[in-house]
């Protein structure tokens, strides 16, 4: 195995980017990429603490995001599992990266920052849907955005071969199988979507 060990062989192998690869960087929103980011109602948050490293899909059916200004991006924490693996990482250690993506466009928006986590009566009341509000907001301090290479969703065929999902395991089969057969998966995968539709808020 030829593992790399050394910067200069890393770079070596894959020399100098372009010029569009870093003068795209900015520290703040531009107003394309404001119009971008107002427009995804998609993205995965990364995050870092000391058991490791969590990568959480966000959504919601409008804006993912609230900008707050053109350094600020606010996001609710909405209903999930529970775990809050995100929000424990952000309270040890507040560097965070987001990818916005929107259906039917090769480009991902990225955003690298520092997060830190807000209960505002006020601001947790602003962001009130169906009579429910987020228990917390993430409030992400941009350090650098820019727009990815578009490559790897244009190899993907992301949007261009329609619902590859038919014939894949449920998360009822996930479950199942990491229990022996202990776990009712049948039940679970038949009272999801009731259950997702009450929650979803």
């Amino acid at each position: 195995m030829h593992y790399l060990t050394r910067m200069e062989d890393l770079e070596a192998l894959y020399g100098v980017p372009g010029e569009a690869a870093t003068v795209k960087v900015t520290p703040y929103l531009t107003a394309a990429y404001r119009a971008w980011i107002e427009r995804a109602r998609f993205c995965v948050l990364s995050t870092v603490g000391p058991e490791g490293t969590d990568g959480s899909p966000r959504g919601d059916d409008g804006p993912v995001v609230r900008i707050a200004d053109a350094r600020t991006l606010l996001l609710p924490d909405w209903r999930g599992n529970e775990r809050i693996d995100t929000l424990r990482n952000i309270l040890r250690d507040p560097r965070i990266s987001l990818m916005f993506m929107i259906a039917g466009s090769d480009t991902v928006m990225r955003v690298n920052g520092r997060a830190r986590i807000s209960a505002d009566p006020e601001l947790l009341a602003s962001f009130e849907r169906q009579g429910k509000r987020p228990r917390t907001v993430i409030e992400i301090a941009i350090s650098e955005v820019y727009s990815q290479c578009a490559r790897a969703v244009m190899r993907a065929g992301l949007w261009r071969d329609g619902d590859l999902s038919e014939g894949l395991p449920s998360v009822g089969d996930m479950l199942r199988e990491i229990t022996q057969g202990d776990f009712d998966g049948a039940s679970y995968d038949r009272d999801w979507p009731g259950r997702a539709a009450k929650t979803m808020w």
